[in-house]
């Protein structure tokens, strides 16, 4: 029972004991004083009219007249005239029963009079004895109107109690309040601290929360500084910064073979001089400085392409995975660019002939060992072409393309006409045996034979086009539609560029309200580029999604794990570790004990982790005991 409810039951059941006594005592004493002015009344009036009596003439007719005459102006219950032998002379008694109070109050606060008397006189002789009562209905309610005045004013007084008690209370216990929100984000994984009340006894509770809470997101930040040195160690280049050769590979496979991307993008490589010659002509140190040099250029190159990444295959040979670029002729130049620029002019005194760089096109689900053998001929090409030169290559790409005015009808028309359909994958449990949910990944039909693409091949288009949210909204529709008719959960996808969409934000949460028995078994989950790149109306989403029932969680997790601790305080239900992780984990010891450390992490904040793109079913019993809770992939069924 909420301190408002006991407050007005305190008040009540106050107010109900102070105005049991108040209208005991008041009644009683209100009787009292009636009964003494009755009392007084009854022996006025008696001597009053035995006085009058007295002078007149004592004939039947003239004394009977008196006495009605008193009778009916002076609101009697009787007036009597008795003989000295007890002979009735005249008798007048009232025969109206009329009451103003109720019965049962008659008969709780009976009034208790004595008739008042007086004797008559016929000269010297006496004629007879005068007893007269006054009536008493008027007493009665006089009583009772007196009672009904004091409970009104006791209920209002307590009305009035009751308002300012509530409003009083819920200034004092508005601390308290933030407290309990408090605890619940604690309860939901999100970690707030509040402003400390003045109200000592609460200000030592919020207090001892804040510190707690400062202690856990001290203990995330912790824990994911460790880890992240030890992600940095085990897939980072130690002299250029640049994805170590086994990571690059691994995040080459997922853009090659994967869903995340679309069915075509660039490989560009780039070889510098021999190693040994570099060592020889610039020494050791110098040699790492132009390494890191080139690195560092490399790796900006990837700032606003979504999953390009840069890796150092060995010594002096780079790669480049582009899946954004259209063709490879484009990012071949801007990667040329970015070295002519920002690396040549500092060495070319020392190393005029610096570089020669290949960008060869390839398809989805292409042979990874083809397109390094196509990329290594390409760099042959470039080498004949003299000192700094590049070649590309579009012959892996076969798909002509098309005007972005024609991608529009398109989307528009598969918006509007239903053309857009779910293919569902399973998510299992970290042993492979028990389905956690199924992931429903966008597929757009494209011709009456019901061709489909896949995300990767149209959602770029779509963002450029800014057609993001409504193709989200139908996904949540379909993802709706498909958990009315099955069981099991489903988690659907959104795009980083809807997550800033107020009005898409405002028409999703419409439309779960719709459905609130479907929202307890749908998930959300957003690429953790999306997520970094708009924050804030990530975590303001998350929230009305929780609000609602929905489970919320990250999806390619950990290509940005140095700013992981902005987590903390999402209430994330879970997320799904990037494949590249995943990939040869059985061979990766350093992977291993990020991953383990990863899970561990996230479990201490009640976070599920889901392995993405596990591709060998004998991997299952490895990440099990790493502490995955779920698998996903090809690997998986």
């Amino acid at each position: 029972m909420s301190l408002i409810k006991q407050l007005w039951i305190a008040i009540i059941l106050v107010m109900t004991i102070a105005f049991g006594g108040s209208m005991i005592v008041s009644v009683l004493s209100a009787r009292h004083y009636l009964e003494q002015q009755l009392q007084v009344k009854n022996i006025d009036n008696a001597t009053a009219l035995a006085l009058s009596l007295t002078q007149l003439p004592k004939d039947e007719v003239t004394v009977e007249l008196q006495v009605a005459a008193q009778f009916d102006a002076g609101h009697y219950r009787f007036i009597r005239i008795v003989s000295p032998t007890g002979k009735t002379l005249v008798e007048r008694v009232a025969t109206s029963k009329e009451h103003w109070a109720p019965d049962w109050f008659i008969k709780l606060f009976p009034i208790h009079t004595t008739p008042g008397q007086a004797l008559i006189q016929d000269g010297w002789i006496q004629y007879g004895t005068l007893t007269l009562a006054s009536q008493d209905v008027y007493a009665y309610k006089s009583l009772w109107d007196g009672t009904i005045e004091l409970l009104l004013w006791f209920v209002l007084g307590a009305a009035v109690a009751g308002v300012t008690g509530t409003l009083a209370m819920r200034i004092i216990t508005r601390p308290l309040g933030e407290v309990v929100g408090q605890a619940q984000a604690i309860a939901e994984r999100r970690f707030l601290t509040i402003t400390e009340p003045r109200t000592p006894e609460l200000k030592s509770v919020a207090r001892a929360m804040n510190d707690m809470v400062g202690r856990l997101k001290a203990m995330f930040s912790e824990e994911a500084a460790r880890l992240e040195v030890l992600r940095k160690k085990v897939n980072r280049d130690a002299v250029t910064g640049l994805s170590s050769r086994e990571y690059f590979m691994s995040h080459l496979r997922e853009a090659v073979q994967g869903d995340q991307f679309g069915s075509a993008g660039t490989l560009v490589m780039v070889r510098l001089l021999d190693l040994n010659e570099l060592n020889t002509r610039l020494g050791h140190q110098q040699a790492d400085a132009l390494l890191k040099d080139v690195g560092t250029a490399l790796y900006k190159s990837g700032d606003g392409h979504v999953g390009q990444r840069a890796g150092r295959l060995k010594g002096a040979e780079f790669a480049i995975v582009c899946p954004t670029f259209a063709s490879a002729a484009e990012a071949a130049q801007d990667i040329h660019t970015r070295l002519m620029q920002n690396v040549l002019p500092r060495w070319q005194d020392q190393v005029p002939d610096l570089f020669h760089l290949s960008a060869v096109r390839y398809q989805h689900d292409q042979n990874i060992g083809q397109l390094l053998a196509r990329a290594d001929e390409m760099l042959a090409q470039a080498a004949n072409k003299g000192a700094n030169s590049w070649h590309a290559d579009e012959g892996g790409s076969t798909k002509p393309a098309v005007p972005a005015e024609q991608w529009r009808t398109l989307l528009t028309e598969a918006v509007a006409g239903g053309r857009l359909a779910l293919s569902f994958f399973p998510v299992m449990s970290g042993d492979g045996n028990n389905p956690l949910h199924q992931e429903g990944v966008i597929r757009l039909k494209v011709d009456a034979e019901g061709t489909l693409l896949s995300a990767g091949d149209f959602m770029p288009m779509a963002a450029q086009l800014n057609l993001t949210a409504p193709i989200d909204l139908s996904v949540v529709k379909l993802a709706i539609e498909h958990l009315r008719t099955t069981a099991g959960d489903v988690a659907v996808n959104l795009s980083a560029e809807t997550l800033g969409d107020f009005r898409f934000r405002n028409e999703l949460t419409q439309l779960l309200k719709a459905y609130p028995d479907v929202c307890q078994r749908l998930l959300f989950e957003v690429p953790e580029y999306g997520v970094f790149r708009q924050f804030e109306a990530f975590r303001d989403l998350a929230r009305n999604l929780k609000q609602l029932g929905c489970r919320v969680g990250v999806e390619y997790f950990g290509q940005r794990f140095s700013e992981s601790d902005k987590l903390a305080d999402l209430g994330l239900d879970y997320i799904k570790v990037h494949p590249s992780y995943i990939r040869g984990i059985a061979s990766n010891e350093g992977n291993q004990e990020f991953l383990k450390g990863l899970c561990k992490m996230a479990h201490a904040f009640g976070i599920t982790v889901v392995a993405l793109g596990v591709e060998n079913p004998s991997d299952l019993p490895l990440l099990a005991e790493l502490g995955f809770d779920g698998v996903t992939g090809p690997g998986v069924r």
